[in-house]
């Protein structure tokens, strides 16, 4: 019996059938792009890999790329492939702390250096020591140009195969619970994987070419699993880059994208934006008057540059489901799925047949799943990790007997296999009173009205809980303001008796809290793909936490 093809197999295909046809598009700034076809992305990648197998490294040596979205990513993860190696990816948000410990955990054996914004604050994580390789638009350093190498090398010829077995990927989680794990997934995992997501894809829009727009960190399981590693086994995607923030609307514009996935903050921050230039009461009003609702949804669309999608996707965290009812009205088909790094993005995804706006949709084929007594939800899915890199303790505690992944979240099942996440096993807190408070549904509940951004609900050890929120970023520099923080403060009280109103006792909040600044990456309270990380919000503003609960006011300014 043949083995089954692999995702270099699928590559060697495509430089050969659609060897002309444009593959990666990436711009350099000023409105200017350069194209790669099939043939011109491969030539490259052949000629670093035949430099990366000269350095004599291990069988499977790690090789790390701190870079942000790039063709040249995604050229050298080929490379690395070919040459034998394994890739290492890091965000490229990463403090240099981070950087130095996953470079050191790994056993990085060279890393690439691409493009960058706070290349000053990170390059003391790298080692002195470790060879270095700068991608094409990295910041100005002293390594050796990609470009250099590869007029240099000679490309590696015939089709250098790898073992299913292989280690591909030791992906480095994104650390909203801790210091980074590296999952561990082999080839024939992977390649799996992203054959499902392509038949899943084909299921819903058609066989037809498709464009994307990358953009969500390839450091991240969701956008290499979705676009990169689909693409590879497509070999009919047209893959775009984004250039920066501010280009980012003239880059989406560009792409036209056909399929554009993207997280809750995102998606929020999206229609926001519309909102910003069109009150929603105004919005509504129009979308009531027959002759003008579908001007005004296609209006909206392009002004996202999301005109041509036909299928859109939201994951990394629960998106409020008034938000995906907001998309779908103006006539975008925005699905909810659900996974993580431990199965390669590939467990859950909503169907034409079966959704429902705050559920994240039926397992995909191939996936297997249950709840545990205590509502955990188990999954076996084919894109299950090996393992946790140098962490055989941790394969220990997350698997069940009979192989079955623990998630770490909570979850309801219909008959008919909906999911529903109610929240994360180890974010559930108690209160004084000895209840326990799910704060995932009640800050979904918030998120949803649109003076907010973001939300966190905490409180432990408190006799009631409360909500924290970030304001959204159209409204934020009229913080100063007297009048609008009093009409900001009764929007907010009635926000409140609204999600009280809809929960059990002893999860009603006590109060709602307005932050100081916004939660971001940068100043770490937020992961890499926008999550908030709780601990690091909750340490911030532990000091302040008791003269709130003394204030007895339901709303307050941080």
């Amino acid at each position: 019996m043949a083995a089954s093809k692999l995702i270099l197999d699928y590559v060697f295909e495509h430089e050969k059938n659609h060897a002309s046809a444009v593959f990666l598009t990436q711009p350099i700034g000023g409105g200017q792009t350069i194209d790669y076809t099939w043939a011109e992305a491969l030539d490259q990648s052949r000629r670093m890999a035949a430099h990366l197998k000269a350095q004599n490294f291990e069988p499977g040596a790690r090789i790390a790329v701190l870079s942000k979205n790039s063709a040249h990513f995604m050229m050298a993860e080929l490379a690395i492939w070919m040459a034998g190696f394994t890739t290492v990816a890091i965000f490229p948000t990463e403090t240099a702390e981070t950087i130095a410990y996953v470079l050191d955990h790994s056993g990085a054996s060279l890393l690439f250096v691409g493009k960058l914004d706070i290349w000053p604050q990170q390059k003391g994580g790298v080692p002195a020591s470790l060879p270095c390789i700068a991608l094409p638009l990295s910041p100005k350093n002293d390594y050796e140009a990609w470009d250099a190498i590869t007029a240099r090398t000679k490309p590696l010829t015939g089709k250098p195969a790898r073992a299913g077995s292989d280690i591909a990927i030791l992906l480095y989680t994104s650390g909203s619970t801790g210091t980074p794990k590296g999952v561990m997934h082999n080839f024939e995992r992977i390649t799996r994987v992203s054959e499902n997501i392509n038949k899943d894809i084909k299921s819903r829009i058609g066989d037809g070419d498709n464009r994307v727009l990358s953009y969500l960190p390839l450091a991240h399981v969701f956008e290499r699993a979705w676009v990169e590693c689909a693409s590879f086994v497509d070999g009919k995607t047209h893959v775009f880059f984004a250039d920066s923030l501010d280009s980012f609307v003239q880059d989406l514009n560009r792409a036209r994208p056909t399929i554009f996935i993207s997280v809750p903050r995102l998606w929020l921050k999206f229609q926001q934006g519309v909102f910003a230039k069109m009150p929603p009461a105004k919005l509504a009003r129009l979308l009531k008057i027959p002759i003008l609702k579908g001007i005004v949804k296609r209006k909206v669309l392009k002004s996202l540059g999301l005109d041509q999608a036909k299928l859109a996707g939201s994951g990394s965290a629960p998106i409020p489901a008034a938000l995906i009812a907001w998309y779908r009205d103006m006539g975008l088909n925005l699905i909810e799925g659900y996974a993580m790094s431990e199965d390669f993005a590939y467990s859950h995804n909503s169907t034409p047949e079966i959704n429902e706006p705050g559920c994240v949709g039926v397992p995909l084929p191939g996936v297997q799943v249950r709840l545990s007594e205590e509502g955990e939800i188990l999954i076996k899915s084919p894109g299950q990790l090996v393992g946790y890199y140098k962490r055989p303790d941790l394969d220990k505690e997350v698997f069940t007997e009979d192989g079955y992944f623990r998630t770490g979240d909570r979850g309801e099942r219909r008959a008919d296999g909906l999911l529903k996440i109610t929240g994360r096993v180890k974010e559930i807190f108690k209160t004084s009173k000895g209840e326990y408070v799910s704060p995932a549904p009640i800050e979904n509940k918030i998120n949803a009205h649109p003076l907010i951004e973001a939300c966190m609900v905490s409180g432990a050890g408190q006799a009631q809980a409360y909500g924290m929120v970030v304001l959204a970023e159209a409204v934020r520099p009229q913080q100063g303001d007297p009048a609008f923080r009093k009409d900001v403060e009764q929007q907010l009280n009635t926000l409140l008796k609204e999600v009280n109103a809809s929960l059990p006792p002893y999860e009603k909040l006590q109060m709602i809290v307005v932050a100081k600044e916004p939660w971001t990456i940068e100043n770490g309270s937020l992961t890499p793909t926008m999550k908030i990380k709780r601990s690091r919000i909750e340490a911030n503003v532990g000091p302040k936490v008791e003269s709130w609960y003394s204030s007895k006011g339901p709303v307050l300014w941080a």
